[in-house]
């Protein structure tokens, strides 16, 4: 039986996070293609923003929440990811994997910019069907604040919480966590307080690394382990090989 993972794309290899939703087309193939040619894995995939939602969510200040100024962000920010979206889709179905995008917007709510819900049973059945769901961070409606920006790594953390996988594995622009330059193969809780994460440096309103190891971390405390690690390492983890990056654990 195929290992059921999650796989994340992160938003700045996917998209030139300093352009105005530049997508990486020939990333994208690529990556859809590393995924096509494996059969023992069967992968939840989950994708960041990068510059197809994060700048229009700023430029909405919907990280603030929602009023009468900023409502029309709402469908801005969403085109924008959901453009991002259906490339990462299209590339995988033309490498002849069946899968599905699955919109947020359409099927979370949050509270004070955390999810409370959403029905990960259509995620169950589209795996169970051998249909790749493909979830990405968005804008979804809060109970509280009106609307908020819900991260993928937020989606990952909600989805593992509710749905048995077997690894977490985000491809990402850099070589893992790292310190003076080098990586950091394991981080848990206590190690990562004596760590000083910086932010994103490009316009990120999810909180960049910072927000990936604390999703990371809660993961592990109920014992999930997650690995982070170079986009250009992702057949390494697909096959289960060491990966180079660093190792989420409790």
């Amino acid at each position: 039986m195929a290992e059921k993972i999650i796989l994340k794309l992160g938003g700045s290899v996917i998209t030139d996070k300093k352009g105005d939703c530049k997508v990486d087309k020939e990333r994208i193939r690529a990556l859809a293609n590393e995924i096509s040619q494996r059969t023992d894995v069967f992968p939840i995939i989950v994708h960041g923003a990068g510059s197809c939602g994060h700048p229009e969510a700023r430029r909405h200040h919907l990280d603030k929440g929602l009023d009468q100024t900023n409502r029309a962000g709402i469908f801005v920010t969403h085109h924008a990811v959901g453009r991002l979206n259906d490339a990462v889709v299209n590339a995988l179905r033309d490498s002849g994997v069946e899968s599905v995008g699955i919109h947020p917007l359409d099927a979370c709510t949050a509270k004070k910019g955390r999810l409370i819900s959403f029905n990960c049973e259509t995620v169950e059945l589209l795996v169970k069907n051998g249909i790749v769901p493909v979830l990405h961070g968005d804008v979804v409606m809060d109970t509280e604040q009106g609307a908020c920006i819900v991260s993928g790594d937020q989606i990952i953390s909600y989805i593992a919480g509710k749905i048995k996988v077997d690894r977490i594995g985000l491809a990402t622009d850099v070589d893992g966590v790292l310190k003076d330059g080098m990586v950091i193969p394991s981080i848990n809780t206590e190690s990562a307080g004596e760590l000083d994460i910086k932010e994103s440096s490009n316009t990120d309103v999810t909180g960049g690394m910072k927000g990936k190891i604390s999703e990371l971390l809660s993961l592990a405390e109920s014992g999930i382990e997650s690995s982070i690690f170079h986009v250009s390492r992702t057949g390494d983890f697909l096959d289960g090989r060491d990966h180079g990056g660093t190792i989420v654990t409790k």
